[in-house]
């Protein structure tokens, strides 16, 4: 998987970065975690440069989950039915979505980014269920934002060490990228309180 990365990354550059976190939103089978922390790991040796990084990762992720909120909205469920499990959504997984969304709401639009399988459903959800564009766009983009700051961040962070994230994303699944998030989200916080801390004194 990371000769596919290497290629995608230093052919297409940021573009291909964000054209590939787009698709992997929609549903096409990209490993996004991966290739999140891959890109910190290339900011990490200079390759490339953490503002366009983050700036490319949160448009893709955007434009992706946008992308799947208007197929919710002209589309609707017959479409996602009879489509979906071309993308690895299962009627089941279709209906457990929904049953969480109904739960959770729109907070499950920002949280879904950090559960693989279901970031890729939310929208179409949100979309289905005709939730306003303004409402979407402030829980959606909050949640691209932060997925994808965070794990390029893990990728930094690593360096030499990235493929870690993807031998404990293949063995411990999603509740290893969920609890990996927290803590990676927890340290920048840390982080961004001294520094203020350090501006102000």
């Amino acid at each position: 998987m990371e000769h596919l990365l290497e290629l995608l990354i230093f052919r297409y550059g940021y573009v291909g970065l964000m054209l590939a976190l787009a698709l992997g939103i929609v549903g096409i089978p990209v490993p996004d975690e991966a290739l999140l922390t891959y890109s910190g790991f290339l900011v990490n040796n200079g390759t490339l440069h953490m503002i366009w990084v983050m700036l490319c990762a949160f448009l893709g992720a955007a434009f992706g989950i946008t992308a799947s909120y208007g197929i919710g909205i002209r589309f609707g469920l017959p479409f996602l039915l009879k489509y979906g499990p071309k993308l690895h959504m299962s009627p089941a997984k279709i209906e457990r979505a929904q049953g969480w969304m109904n739960k959770y709401g729109n907070l499950l639009l920002f949280a879904g980014f950090f559960v693989p399988g279901l970031r890729h459903m939310t929208a179409y959800m949100a979309g289905m269920s005709r939730l306003k564009l303004r409402t979407f766009m402030l829980y959606a983009y909050a949640g691209a934002l932060i997925w994808s700051t965070v794990f390029i961040y893990v990728g930094y962070m690593l360096g030499e060490q990235w493929l870690t994230v993807k031998h404990y994303v293949h063995h411990y699944g999603s509740a290893f990228i969920l609890y990996g998030a927290i803590a990676a989200l927890a340290l920048i916080s840390l982080k961004l309180l001294l520094f203020m801390r350090k501006v102000k004194a």
